[in-house]
């Protein structure tokens, strides 16, 4: 197995309790199960004491479902404490893309921090209601959210794209429609599970996504449907994601602390380094490093 490279990990949360309503009230079932483990402040000492020993040095913030009104009280904070520490390197913060105030969040949010590299709104919907965030399954055709998601061409700023495999025809349209917009494909397309017919589903959406080259794919969050570290599970889909996308479109995120519901990051890391077993080291070192790097500018 050939020497990982330095990390940049894309994904990455730090929270502190008071500012997350659903992780300081009570345990109701979520997407990625109960989560009693992690239902306490997680902070950078703690996530770079996680992540240091796994060769990451540099780290892309992804919003953590702040009130969407207490938008720029996130980026705020998370600049003081990349101020403080010098993590994280970049910000994904997020703002209500629906709302015509929101060309005013962004201007703020740009102006609070130069660490701004993209927005997320979480788009994902889905027949079981416990998988789904967004009220409507094309949420994205909305006139106000297209006249908003516009505005991130003048930001130079990415779009978090978090859909499941039946949203992913509109997606398309979605991408094709903004071709200088950079859409990162969070938890590489959201695969529920390896039933045949869903993975094919997804292996359909992915192959369609794929055609367009302003879509790059996250590879983070493979415990969030079977709240475990499922090797073979996690080796299929980065082998889909490399076929279709090709390395320079794909990248590694640890989605920590979520994923320490059931593992920590060293079996975390290794599970993507068993993963990639077999790759060259240029692509490795495109899912470790170099495709964040250059998707963030980190």
């Amino acid at each position: 197995m050939s020497e990982r490279p330095n990390i940049i990990d894309a994904h990455h949360h730090i929270w502190r309790l008071q500012d997350l309503a659903w992780l300081a009230g009570p345990v109701v079932p979520r997407i990625f199960g109960r989560y009693e483990p992690i239902k306490r402040d997680y902070l950078i000492d703690e996530y770079i004491a996680d992540v240091a020993p796994q060769g990451v040095e540099k780290s892309v913030y992804v919003q953590t479902n702040w009130p969407l009104e207490r938008s720029i009280d996130e980026v705020r904070w998370v600049q003081e404490v990349a101020e403080r520490t010098g993590w994280p390197h970049a910000i994904v913060g997020s703002a209500d893309l629906m709302d015509d105030d929101c060309g005013r969040v962004f201007a703020e949010q740009a102006r609070i921090s130069p660490l701004m590299r993209g927005t997320r709104l979480q788009l994902h919907w889905h027949e079981n209601p416990q998988y789904r965030y967004a009220p409507v399954p094309n949420q994205m055709h909305d006139p106000a959210f297209r006249r908003n998601l516009a505005r991130l061409r003048d930001l130079d700023w990415s779009f978090g794209l978090q859909v499941f495999s039946g949203q992913m025809e509109d997606a398309a349209r979605l991408v094709e429609d903004f071709p200088d917009i950079t859409f990162v494909l969070i938890h590489a397309g959201m695969l529920e599970s390896d039933a045949p017919a869903i993975r094919e589903a997804w292996r359909t959406g992915m192959a369609r996504l794929a055609d367009y080259p302003n879509v790059v794919v996250k590879l983070s969050g493979q415990g969030t449907f079977n709240h475990r570290i499922d090797r073979p599970f996690i080796s299929g889909v980065v082998a889909d994601c490399l076929r279709l996308f090709g390395s320079e479109r794909c990248m590694f995120g640890s989605n920590l602390p979520v994923e320490k519901i059931w593992t920590e990051a060293g079996p975390l890391f290794a599970a993507y380094d068993e993963a990639l077993t077999g790759h060259s080291d240029v692509d490795r070192a495109n899912v470790w490093r170099e495709t964040a790097a250059r998707v963030y500018r980190i």
